[in-house]
């Protein structure tokens, strides 16, 4: 449904040393997907594809920080990505970087509203 948080980011400065907190802290499995430098965090169990098999949790992903993505990120479902960044952007918040593609998932993207904050968008394939 759009407009529910679905997933969360958490950028590190030490990918290693930030796996092994939240591993031991948490409870997180964490994937690493060297391939797109990104751990996939699951918060809780999950069915055969990845998705959160329980009502009441959300799982996400850690990566690099960047300038632009320096603190955690809520990542928002919509039906039509770039309708809601036109919509964000007629508001008074921009976007930050480029669409990307999720594999065969869907598509990403990130804004930062009028306060600062930056969030993302997913829009499910």
């Amino acid at each position: 449904m759009a407009g529910r948080v679905v997933h969360f980011e958490v950028p590190y400065s030490d990918g290693d040393r930030a796996r092994a907190f939240y591993r031991e802290a948490f409870g997180w499995n964490l994937t690493e997907m060297p391939e797109m430098n990104y751990t996939m965090a699951s918060t809780g169990p999950v069915d055969e594809y990845a998705v959160p098999s329980e009502a009441g949790f959300i799982n996400g992903g850690m990566f690099e920080r960047t300038e632009a993505l320096r603190g955690p990120v809520l990542t928002i479902d919509v039906d039509d990505l770039d309708a809601a960044l036109k919509t964000v952007e007629s508001l008074g918040g921009k976007q930050v970087g480029e669409k990307l593609p999720v594999g065969d998932m869907g598509f990403a993207a990130y804004f930062e509203d009028p306060e600062g904050n930056i969030l993302g968008l997913w829009q499910s394939a």
